[in-house]
Formats: structure tokens, C-alpha cells, sequence
């Protein structure tokens, strides 16, 4: 997000001294070692080399800002500092890694700093050295993906199941409900934070990461049994975004306990009925306790920035420019089947799934009717569904924009505050942030705030209610057999791409390079979209120094969560 002030104040908040995982090390070596590699490198790729195979997980960090620590004297205001060293790094545990992508210098293209993928070792060529393929080539390796997509289907206990749950309402069998599966193992409590006892187990693999001023928190549990990815796009300094890299995860933990324990099923709980096959009473059980798990979200999100600006306000005195320091939220709770979303600002979650099949025109064989009929309706229910297979992936955004680019929030902002007629100026809440909602940002909030700031940084605040809120958007998904992946960024990614050219980028690419990596290619494609926008050869861009490299695109944070194993390998 872009960073209005950020030359003109010094952020307050210290950083740790000390950083786990790859970017560990508190030596001047090392430091010096991160800041070399930073200063060539283009961002950062980072891969979960997890257990469950179910899913896996894939993202980059673009950065175009320069980031410092926030600093002050009296130390940080963070209860668990966080400190990652350069404009873009990792810090994680074992089972997350990540590589560095540096500028392959005259070849005007993207390569990993350590060794090429095995694709590319196998082709005596990787994938920045091959020249471009024609258009018919990459619809047939498409179709054939399609295709290699549906016979995985069809053996898929999932979709076989369902199929096999359609055939038996058309026989008339007995409705039975599907058992639960238990299959989660023994292993070691989690120390400060996220760090495991070190006895070859551990309850909690996780990595953060940083972009400029954006930050990344994954975590996978399997003493929760979930996977919780945060991405928070900072503005005017990283002090909002470090908060909450540090504390909204264990806000989350806090407000979730109990709410999402294997037990807590609705056949399990005390005084409650099982929920019948017909889906009534079923549906009734899971919205009340989505809904719970969605408020859980929002109260964690509330608490964090009360003890944010908790923590400002003991610092207004020597640091009144935190009073304009923010960051948009985009948090994801996935726990199969279920995806929680939460988001403030204009980060997005989009899913790619293939299409329902259309089965209202199926005629429901008579009662009594003999095998002949049975047979054909479950041959055109097979048509119907491989047709979707068959079919282009559809782009389901699970977030909801909240700047000034909607209308609903132009009109909401505008209605409380009839008063002011200068609320939204050149298409900014009151011609300062873009965004309609955010975490931070007093100074839009309450008025105390913005008569912290220096003259030349307040805004004409009329009455007392707030120009922005925190208050998030919610969404809950039931995860499918026809759910692939799951794309979460911050808005630098949709700066160049709209929903659909994202899901199709993807789906193009691991079609045409299943061993390679598509969160990689995404970034790439930014940074060559930036490049034509601004008329600049791709190296020329890539030539710019960070924090200049802010008027061509903007910090870029990408996670992809494949939800049917990793997307870019062939079967």
C-alpha cells in the first residue's frame, strides 16, 4: 500500500534484537550477510515442506519500499518484538522454506538464487531461459491438465463419495452420515510462540515475512488442526504491521479456545440432537457455530488494536506520528472443510473452483422404475459433472474491497458524515488513505488522534464520529471437491490482474509447467506488467532501487494455498 508520509516521519516502534529461523543470527556477519543478499535481491519465495500432503502452500514477497525497524528510545512497544532483517526476508520454522529471487542481469528475467528446480535440471533449461510457447501448445497442455484433472476426480474418495451418495437417494438406500475422521498425531508442545521442543515433533509450524511495509504470518497447528495465514499491508510506517504480526495469531488462539476442538461436533455436544440427513438441522448447528468463529475473529482483531493504540498512546509524547501509522487485515482460518475469512481494507481471498455441475434438468427415474432408467440418469449426472471438469475455473472472491473504489463505502462514509462535504477528496478519505477501513489510523478515527499530529500532517476533522472504522468484513466457506486453490494477497497483486486473469494465470501456468512455481511466475508478471505501464524494459525496472521502485508498483504479498496437493507437480 502506498506510504504517503513515510519520508517524513521515523517509525517509533523498536524492533528485537533478535530473529528465529533462516534470517536468525544477531552476529554483524550475518546482519551484514541479510543486507548484502537484500540489497540484489528482487523479494522472496516461500514454500511449506509440511507432512499433509491434502494441500500445500506457496507465496512470494514483492517488496517496493523501503522498510526500517521502527525505533525509539526507551525500546519497542511490542511484547514480542519481531525482527526481520532487509526490505524482504523469512523467518520460520523447519518445515517452511524459502529462496531468494535475484535479477538474472542482460536476461531481463526471474532465477532463484540457489540451484534451479528439478524441471529445469531435467530440461537442461529453466523456465527464464525458455522462449515463449504458442498459444495453441498451452491450450492443449490446459486441456490435458483438465483432463488429467478429471480422472484424479474420478478416483477421489470425495467426489466418488458424492457420486456414490447420488446414485444411493436415486436407489432409495438409506441416508447415512458420514463419519469423522481422527487421525491427528502426538506431538510436542509449542514454546514461545511458535517454537517447538526440539524432540522431533512439533505441534505448530509457522514463517513470517516481510515486503517493504507488508507482513506475513502462516501457521500451520496440528494441535489446533488448522492453518491460519495473515497478510497485513502497512501505509505510512511498519509499526501497525510488526503489532500485528506479533500479537493478532495469539489474539486468534485466544478468542478460538475451545470453539474449534475435534469433538465439538454438533452430534457431540451435550443436549443436542444429531443433525438429521436432510441438511435442516444440520445447516442450523454449523451456522451458529460459524458464526461464533467468525465473531472470535473479529473480537481478536478489536483486541489487537485496543492494545495497539494502548502501546501508541504511552508513546504520543516523543512519537505523534503513530497517530497516522495503519495497515489493511486479511486473515484465513482453514480447517477442512471449513475457510474463515476476515478482512478490513482492500486485500483479497479469491478461491478458483470449477463449476456445480447443472443437474435441474435430470428426470428422477419413477418409483419402481426398472435398472434401464436408474442407469441413464447416473450417465447423464457423469455428463454433467465431467463437463465442469472440463470447464474453465470460476473466481469466487470471499473478501470485500472497503475503499474508495466502492460505492457502497463512498455512500456509508458519506451518509455519516453529512456534515463535512470534504470527507472524500480526489477519491480519499478525506484526501488522505484510500482505504474506507483499516487497522490504526487514529487519526481518521477520533479527533484526539489527529490533534497529536503536526499541523502539516492533520486533517480537517468535523464532529467526533470516524472517518474509517476496523469493523471487518466476515466470510465463511465450506470447502468442495470442486475447490482448487486459494489465492490470498494484498492489493498490489490487482493492481494489474482482475480476479479471473488471476485464477487463469495460474491454472495457464501450472498447465504448462507443472514442476514450477506459480506464485513465482505471479510475481514476475507484476513486475513485467509494471515494466510495460511505465515503459521501462523489464531490466530497467528491476534496476530501481527499492523504495524508487514504489512509483512503478507497490509491495506485494502472495500466498497460494492448493487444496488439491501441489498444484504445480504432474501426476
Amino acid at each position: 500500500m502506498g506510504n504517503r508520509v513515510a519520508r517524513l516521519v521515523a517509525p517509533c516502534f523498536a524492533a528485537g534484537d533478535g530473529a528465529r529461523g533462516h534470517h536468525a543470527g544477531g552476529s554483524a556477519a550475518a546482519a551484514a550477510a541479510a543486507a548484502a543478499d537484500d540489497s540484489s535481491s528482487i523479494g522472496h519465495i516461500l514454500s511449506f515442506d509440511g507432512r499433509d500432503p491434502a494441500f500445500a502452500i506457496h507465496g512470494v514477497l514483492l517488496p517496493s519500499n523501503q522498510s526500517t525497524a521502527g525505533t525509539a528510545a526507551g525500546g519497542s512497544v511490542l511484547s514480542d518484538p519481531v525482527s526481520l532483517s532487509g526490505s524482504s526476508s523469512f523467518d520460520s520454522s523447519n518445515s517452511f522454506s524459502f529462496r531468494t529471487l535475484q535479477p538474472r542481469q542482460y536476461s531481463g528475467q526471474l532465477d532463484y538464487s540457489t540451484s534451479p528446480s528439478t524441471s529445469a535440471t531435467n530440461s537442461g533449461m529453466s523456465l527464464a531461459r525458455q522462449g515463449p510457447r504458442p498459444d495453441d501448445q498451452i491450450l492443449a497442455d490446459l486441456y490435458a491438465t483438465r483432463h488429467r484433472r478429471q480422472c484424479q476426480a474420478s478416483k477421489s474418495p470425495v467426489l466418488g463419495g458424492l457420486r456414490k451418495a447420488v446414485s444411493s437417494v436415486l436407489c432409495a438406500s438409506p441416508c447415512v452420515s458420514p463419519e469423522r475422521k481422527r487421525d491427528r498425531e502426538t506431538v510436542a508442545p509449542v514454546v514461545n510462540g511458535g517454537e517447538a521442543a526440539d524432540d522431533g515433533a512439533a505441534r505448530e509450524q509457522w514463517a513470517r515475512g516481510k515486503a517493504g511495509e507488508d507482513r506475513v504470518h502462516v501457521v500451520v497447528s496440528e494441535e489446533h488442526g488448522w492453518m491460519f495465514v495473515g497478510i497485513y499491508d502497512g501505509f505510512n510506517g511498519p509499526d501497525a504491521t510488526d503489532y500485528l504480526l506479533a500479537n493478532l495469531y495469539t489474539a486468534v488462539c485466544r478468542e478460538l479456545d475451545g470453539l474449534l476442538a475435534d469433538g465439538d461436533e454438533p452430534a457431540d455436544r451435550p443436549g443436542e440432537r444429531p443433525p438429521r440427513c436432510n441438511g435442516a438441522e444440520a445447516a442450523g448447528h454449523l451456522a451458529a457455530r460459524d458464526r461464533e468463529v467468525l465473531d472470535a475473529l473479529a473480537r481478536a482483531l478489536k483486541s489487537t488494536e485496543e492494545g495497539y493504540f494502548a502501546a501508541a498512546e504511552a508513546r504520543a509524547a516523543e512519537c505523534p506520528e503513530l497517530a497516522m501509522v495503519g495497515s489493511c487485515v486479511l486473515v484465513a482460518l482453514v480447517k477442512a472443510p471449513d475457510v474463515y475469512v476476515m478482512n478490513v481494507g482492500d486485500s483479497r481471498a479469491v478461491l478458483a473452483h470449477q463449476a456445480e455441475p447443472d443437474l435441474s434438468r435430470v428426470v428422477m427415474p419413477r418409483h419402481g422404475g426398472g435398472g434401464g432408467e436408474t442407469a441413464a440418469v447416473t450417465e447423464e449426472i457423469t455428463r454433467q459433472f465431467d463437463a465442469c471438469d472440463m470447464g474453465e475455473l470460476a473466481a469466487l472472491q470471499l473478501t470485500m474491497d472497503h475503499s474508495t473504489s466502492a460505492y457502497k463505502e463512498v455512500r456509508r462514509i458519506r451518509s455519516e458524515h453529512l456534515d463535512d462535504p470534504a470527507c472524500i477528496v480526489n477519491g480519499r478519505v478525506k484526501g488522505s488513505l484510500k482505504v474506507t477501513r483499516a487497522f490504526g489510523a487514529g487519526y481518521l478515527k477520533e479527533p484526539r488522534w489527529n490533534k497529536a499530529l503536526l499541523k502539516v500532517f492533520r486533517v480537517d476533522y468535523v464532529g467526533t464520529a470516524p472517518y474509517i472504522t476496523c469493523r471487518p468484513h466476515l466470510q465463511h466457506h465450506r470447502l468442495g471437491p470442486r475447490d482448487k486453490f486459494l489465492i490470498l494477497s494484498s492489493d498490489g497483486l490487482y493492481d494489474y490482474f482482475t480476479n479471473e486473469e488471476v485464477v487463469r494465470q495460474v491454472e495457464e501456468f501450472t498447465a504448462s509447467y507443472p514442476d514450477e512455481d506459480p506464485a513465482k511466475y505471479l510475481s514476475h508478471e507484476i513486475l513485467l506488467r509494471a515494466a510495460n505501464q511505465a515503459g521501462l524494459e523489464f531490466h530497467e525496472l528491476l534496476e530501481v532501487q527499492q523504495g524508487d521502485r514504489r512509483q512503478y508498483h507497490d509491495d506485494v504479498s502472495i500466498i497460494i494455498i492448493s487444496l488439491e496437493g501441489k498444484i504445480w507437480r504432474s501426476s
